[in-house]
């Protein structure tokens, strides 16, 4: 018996009404199911949203940015820019594993066995660090789940470590008291993955194609990866590269054009790949619950499917909470955009304080573990992180930090090192961090970048004691100075006696991580301060102003 589209709607909606059901349709995209609350999937009502008060109190994270792409060591988009004739990570996979014909990069997921992962041990080095966050990456633009991913065959508890990451991870997080995140990054893999299609232009095996060209699932009988589909993790022929390509210029001069562009539609060819991403990510979010999702995406991901999803998270947190507790990150807002989300700028940092709250996520190196780096002790110092951080509270935003974990799951010596020496500075000054809302201005000296944007941290100048950041707390100031003072004393200009902005009167300041109050003047010219002797650092020092 057939029935009309308008009856069947009628008839779940019912249902919908009286059953206890784990989710219900809220606006009929794709067929999908979202869970029913106060949001639905579109921009109007996504502005609902606001950004909950723990995110705010927070200020700082750390993130696992941990995948099979670690393995190599050799740096960021490993999976892509093996297959591709020139590259630096080109050249270490044929010196390594192999040519790219016969050794792909489903070879690299196999080998990530995690045998040296002590999660424990990382975890309670986070938390000695002040993270209040953490975020374990979830997938990443190769394709791979590092969970026990209900709709990818491709995941980790199938293949290479056979555990469930994330979830070990969110057990820790909330074991030691803090937030857990995700990051899901695999909307671009129907492109990004396509050089896995390619060939070599040049040189003796000029024309062979790669792996993923020839591979199917009937090529793995009696192989380690028996019963498993190539085709579902390097995500078919979407954008391949035409045969008669005979120099690598050309072949970079052709993605260039065609795919290496940042694309956030979804696939017209292949809008399956746009409905199990989907499924992924409700099967991640309903399993782990987590209180953060990071999009690694211009606005939300795949066009409407990144609104269902979102309308999906927020309606469980609600849910959950009586409230949305949940924070979502996505980049490069459009307006319609802002007021969904929080916004997040990738290694980059706001010209000064922003009306809601936003969040930096970088790292100490790359975003996947790079030997070179270490070997050259070319990580960013506690001081650059450190400086940063107070930048980015005094201007209302979050910082979440990577330390970059090795193919095997340990750190090396200089992350050690690192991860101990912002554990002493937060121990100190951690009061003027966490639970602080921005002051009328963020605070002195001249503008450290030009706008608010990505990959700006790059043009950041040096600091000096001209640079003093604000944060506030109750009825306490807090004044960092971001560099070593010319003399025995420090001026604050902006705190001028009788200032229209701060009336009050300074009665007491104190240097965190020193007993006592010090000497000080307030007068027209600011508020002078007469500092110690010896100072807990000389480039992120921090005054309490009662």
């Amino acid at each position: 018996m057939g029935f009309s589209r308008r009856t069947i709607l009628k008839t779940l909606t019912t249902l919908s009404a009286v059953l206890p059901l784990r989710r219900a349709l809220a606006v009929p995209a794709a067929g999908r199911s979202i869970a029913s609350g106060p949001f639905q999937p579109t921009w109007n009502s996504l502005k609902q949203y606001r950004t909950p008060e723990w995110f705010r109190d927070a200020k700082f994270g750390i993130w696992a940015h941990w995948s099979p792409q670690c393995v190599p060591e050799a740096g960021d988009w490993y999976a892509r820019q093996m297959y591709m004739q020139g590259s630096g990570q080109y050249q270490h996979h044929l010196k390594n594993y192999g040519h790219p014909s016969k050794v792909g990069f489903m070879e690299i997921d196999n080998l990530w066995k995690a045998e040296k992962w002590q999660p424990e041990q990382l975890m309670e080095m986070y938390v000695n660090a002040g993270a209040k966050y953490f975020m374990s990456l979830a997938n990443h633009h190769d394709n791979f789940d590092c969970f026990d991913s209900r709709y990818h065959n491709w995941n980790s508890v199938r293949i290479g470590p056979k555990r469930d990451i994330v979830g070990t991870w969110a057990r820790l997080a909330k074991e030691h008291g803090l937030k857990f995140g995700v990051s899901n990054h695999s909307a671009h893999a129907w492109h990004w993955l396509q050089t896995a299609y390619d060939y070599d232009p040049e040189g003796p095996l000029a024309g062979v194609r790669y792996d993923a060209y020839t591979l199917t699932k009937a090529d793995g009988k009696g192989k380690w990866w028996e019963g498993l589909d190539p085709q579902e993790l390097y995500c078919g022929r979407n954008i391949v590269m035409p045969d008669g390509i005979h120099s690598i210029k050309d072949a970079d001069a052709w993605h260039e054009a065609n795919d290496r562009v940042w694309n956030e539609k979804p696939p017209q060819q292949d809008p399956g790949f746009v409905d199990k991403w989907f499924l992924r990510c409700q099967d991640l979010l309903d399993k782990y619950q987590p209180d953060l999702i990071y999009f690694d995406n211009y606005g939300l991901p795949l066009g409407q499917t990144g609104r269902d999803i979102v309308a999906h998270y927020y309606n469980s947190s609600v849910r959950s909470h009586g409230s949305v507790q949940a924070v979502v990150f996505a980049k490069n807002l459009k307006p319609e955009e802002e007021g969904t989300v929080v916004y997040d700028i990738e290694r980059g940092r706001a010209k000064g304080i922003l009306k809601d709250a936003w969040q930096t996520d970088t790292c100490i190196g790359d975003w996947h573990y790079n030997r070179a780096l270490f070997e050259n002790h070319r990580y960013k110092s506690v001081q650059t992180v450190v400086q940063m951080l107070v930048d980015i509270v005094s201007k209302n935003g979050n910082l979440l930090l990577s330390v970059p974990l090795r193919g095997n799951g340990a750190i090396d010596e200089d992350e050690h090192e690192f991860l101990i020496g912002l554990a002493e500075w937060m121990k100190v000054h951690g009061e003027a961090i966490f639970g602080t809302r921005p002051f009328f201005l963020e605070g002195e000296g001249a503008p450290d970048v030009q706008k608010s944007a990505d990959f700006n941290e790059s043009g950041n100048r040096p600091y000096t004691a001209e640079d003093v950041r604000f944060t506030t707390k109750g009825e306490t100031l807090y004044a960092f100075v971001l560099g070593a003072p010319k003399g025995d004393s420090i001026t604050i200009k902006t705190l001028t006696r009788g200032r229209t902005e701060y009336p009050k009167l300074v009665a007491r300041v104190e240097l965190l991580g020193k007993d006592g109050p010090l000497v000080f003047t307030q007068d027209e010219r600011g508020l002078e301060v007469r500092l110690p002797q010896h100072l807990p650092n000389d480039f992120a020092y921090c005054l309490r102003i009662r």
